[in-house]
């Protein structure tokens, strides 16, 4: 996720069991300050005193403060895969309408317990380098919904990559939330779900209508010659 980074935005990730804790410390009240007084209230000489730490042992991790909430919404935006990727059985056996409702339902469920993912991710990206590991990462969850949210229908190939702008409408329903509300409220989260079913159904009922020419990226089965022999 950092090939492409500012150097300077960049954390250095520690080897040693005992600089990891730090690292780790450091991580943990970042986040605790960012609920408590927001990015207005975020600096690296409040921390370390929240800390009882040097300024210079937390600049020795993290060169910058965007360094911190980089690695912030990078360890965010992984659980945030890894908790989609770990129901993709369980939302490949559902329909479409279902699967997607599941998958708001947990988004929102996380944002709403993870008050700093809310405030990174929602909020609007604080540099441009977490900007494009929000969109890498709306790309990769395009790509998961590719492969489970029909379960086994057809999905158009080639583009536009409709599951990823199908995220993408998702996490705007979400934004708008944060910013009225603060949280994904209730009609938010229906207004999501909506919307990406909506966009989805759409392309798969024109991939099913007579004569289409969009292409599915679901192979059709062999069909396999029957030949009658006489008795």
């Amino acid at each position: 996720m950092q090939e492409s980074l500012d150097p300077a935005a960049i954390d250095k990730q520690p080897t040693q069991q005992r600089a990891r804790e730090r690292f780790d410390r450091i991580l943990l009240e970042a986040e605790q300050l960012l609920i408590e007084q927001g990015l207005s209230g975020f600096s690296i000489p409040v921390l370390a005193e929240r800390l009882g730490y040097t300024r210079g042992s937390v600049y020795a991790y993290f060169p910058t403060p965007y360094a911190i909430l980089n690695e912030l919404v990078g360890r965010y935006l992984v659980q945030l895969e890894a908790m989609f990727y770990s129901r993709s059985e369980e939302l490949r056996r559902v329909g479409l309408n279902q699967g997607i409702r599941m998958i708001v339902k947990h988004a929102a469920d996380f944002h709403n317990a993870h008050p700093a993912a809310r405030l990174l991710i929602l909020g609007g990206a604080v540099t441009d380098d977490s900007y494009r590991a929000q969109e890498r990462t709306n790309k990769r969850l395009g790509d998961l919904g590719r492969m489970v949210w029909y379960g086994g229908a057809a999905l158009p190939a080639g583009l536009p990559d409709i599951t990823t702008l199908a995220a993408d409408l998702g996490t705007a329903c979400f934004r708008r939330s944060y910013f009225e509300h603060g949280e994904i409220t209730p009609p938010y989260r229906e207004a999501a779900a909506r919307a990406m079913t909506g966009f989805l159904s759409a392309y798969a009922q024109a991939l099913a209508a007579p004569g289409s020419s969009i292409r599915s990226t679901t192979p059709k089965p062999a069909v396999q010659k029957i030949t009658r022999r006489n008795p």
